[in-house]
């Protein structure tokens, strides 16, 4: 079984939730594989802080750099986000996972030229074309930010959701959509769904059993560890601080 087919297999059970932790580098990747998790998926906005940059605004080179070590430190499959997919082509796209080791990918359908949701025709043909490209050795997890754009519409987020599935996506992931509202999406949609950890919000498992059947963690893993890097650093600068008095 190719890394891609074992990847989408995750998606259908047994054992749902599949939970994906988000490495933003490859000492975080080799934690998450250590720990027992069966495959990881990279937050966008993780890699960003990582590296320097605001979320949205890392260079694609690095990005796929970032993406390379990561998937190259561990041997258990990785999707990465490459958010809108920074304009490459689909054959340009699809290249790039697949030499970076990616087997899967979030692709959403924001235009960030414009902050608004991109036509939902105009992402589902952009979807069908990078599916024609990778065939099954890519699992498209489709992001629809209806809730992140301030469109909270379950009818307009089921529309956009079937015109993913029918372009070829694997899974869909309505970013922020209410955790009541997990179960009938997915139904409406008829794909696995993907719910994101927020802070306030229900764990993984509570997650799964309102119908997600995928659950990553965004940014949210590596803000937490840089949370803890923070008190560290303040004990030792109140330990250096007792020293010189």
């Amino acid at each position: 079984m190719t890394a891609a087919a074992a990847l989408r297999a995750l998606h259908h059970g047994p054992g749902l939730p599949l939970v994906l932790p988000g490495p933003w580098d490859a000492a975080s990747a080799r934690v998450f594989a250590d720990a027992g998790f069966p495959a990881l998926a990279t937050p966008s906005a993780g890699i960003a802080a990582s590296l320097g940059y605001e979320d949205g605004a890392t260079p694609p080179d690095e990005m796929f750099a970032a993406v390379a070590r990561i998937a190259r430190a561990v041997d258990i499959p990785v999707s990465a986000d490459v958010e809108a997919g920074y304009g490459l082509s689909a054959k340009e796209l699809v290249g790039r996972l697949a030499d970076a080791g990616a087997v899967g990918c979030n692709l959403e359908d924001t235009d960030h030229a414009t902050g608004t949701l991109r036509d939902a025709h105009q992402q589902a043909d952009w979807l069908d074309r990078v599916r024609a490209e990778a065939g099954d050795a890519l699992v498209i997890n489709a992001r629809i930010d209806t809730y992140l754009r301030g469109v909270p519409d379950s009818d307009e987020t089921v529309r956009r959701g079937r015109l993913y599935a029918e372009a070829g996506a694997d899974c869909v992931y309505p970013i922020l959509a209410p955790p009541p509202l997990l179960a009938d999406l997915a139904s409406a949609i008829g794909l696995p769904l993907n719910a994101v950890v927020t802070a306030d919000g229900p764990t993984p498992r509570e997650l799964g059993a309102l119908g997600a059947a995928r659950v990553t963690f965004g940014p949210g893993l590596q803000q937490r560890a840089m949370a803890a890097l923070t008190g560290m650093a303040e004990r030792v600068r109140e330990e250096l601080a007792v020293e010189a008095s």
